[in-house]
């Protein structure tokens, strides 16, 4: 059963600002006879409106983590062994358990595309053998899931971010999208977990787990690579502050939590967005729609995920170095991945805003 941490977290607020008036621009392709002229200036994003925030809820510590039978705690002086399904949590409880664990993150190629991965062999011994495995869930490393049922290793302790912050498939673009990294307040949910995991593993331990999680989020020296979680989503509040309510589009779902955590008028199709995530083809309606909010005028910055590209991205990616529209580019996976989390998304924000300013200077 899940143990509420008594360790305090000053939780990251996430309030959007009321945007504005719509900014005016000429759409110059809504000409009678234009393919676009069959859509409104809203679909092509020129009333910019207001996300929807999720995530700031409690989250339900007591079905976060789930263990097979009476955890089996790790005696003082030995090490933990965790594995984690993909690098960017891997790279959180390495940050944590510090010298005290050993971290195998099984997802962590930059050059592939995490939703397709397969396991295989050593994937299933090292999970078996794990004292603490930590899964993403909403569907996206299913495979880990498959494998911690058939070891069904005693007192192992499994961590499944989705159930965690209450996220789940069927919940579509929003409170079923998988991508709960770029969510910063399943972050921090995710964190308190992980610490309660360890502690729970090695209670003997518990003072250093803290000062590693004090470390990581507040310590001036920043965390690993001198980042810390404060100034990592500091930086995506400053986001907010000047650019909230600015048209933006992203080829993948990926984006979503961060739109609304930032406030930007993310309009590109959910069911284009989805499809790419998923591998499948977007509907022909929704590449219509998105083609044309690139060529609108309304639509300032492209996000662009490098882990998730096919014919219809690239030609997306084409559409907007023509439309004088800002592509920026994230990507599923830590990069390079012998990085921090906090440093990888550090520079993700970074190339953001950068790409916001860049239009905003061009204006």
């Amino acid at each position: 059963m899940r143990r509420v941490s008594t360790l305090t977290i000053v939780a990251i607020v996430a309030v959007l600002a009321v945007v504005g008036s719509a900014t005016a621009y000429e759409i110059v392709t809504s000409q009678p006879g234009h393919p676009c002229a069959a859509f409104t200036p809203a679909q092509l994003g020129a009333d910019p409106v207001n996300g929807t925030v999720t995530g700031n809820t409690t989250p339900n510590y007591a079905g976060a983590t789930t263990t097979n039978g009476p955890v089996q705690t790790v005696p003082n002086g030995t090490i933990i062994h965790v594995v984690a399904a993909e690098n960017f949590w891997g790279s959180l409880i390495s940050q944590l358990g510090g010298n005290l664990t050993s971290v195998l993150s099984i997802v962590s190629d930059p050059n592939a595309d995490p939703h397709e991965y397969e396991a295989n062999t050593s994937d299933a011994v090292a999970i078996a053998d794990a004292n603490l495995v930590i899964v993403n869930g909403v569907g996206y490393d299913d495979w880990a899931l498959q494998l911690i049922a058939s070891s069904d290793t005693a007192g192992q302790e499994i961590l499944n971010v989705g159930t965690l912050n209450q996220v789940y498939v069927t919940g579509g673009i929003v409170t079923g999208n998988p991508h709960l990294w770029y969510n910063p307040l399943y972050v921090n949910h995710t964190l308190i977990a992980m610490y309660d995991d360890l502690v729970a593993l090695q209670p003997s331990s518990r003072a250093v787990f803290q000062q590693n999680f004090e470390n990581l989020n507040t310590s001036e020296a920043g965390g690993a690579g001198g980042i810390s979680i404060d100034q990592l989503y500091a930086r995506a509040n400053q986001i907010k502050a000047e650019f909230a309510g600015t048209v933006v589009a992203s080829t993948e779902s990926i984006f979503v939590y961060l739109a609304n955590y930032t406030g930007l008028d993310l309009v590109s199709p959910p069911a284009f967005m989805e499809a790419i995530a998923e591998g499948n083809d977007p509907p022909a309606a929704s590449v219509s729609l998105f083609e044309c909010q690139i060529e609108s005028g309304y639509v300032k910055v492209l996000v662009y995920n490098v882990q998730t590209v096919t014919p219809i991205t690239t030609t997306i990616k084409g559409i907007a170095a023509t439309s004088n529209v800002t592509t920026t580019f994230v990507s599923e996976t830590i990069q390079p991945p012998d990085t921090s989390f906090q440093v990888w998304m550090y520079g993700q924000y970074d190339n953001l805003l950068n790409a916001l300013n860049a239009k905003a200077l061009g204006q």
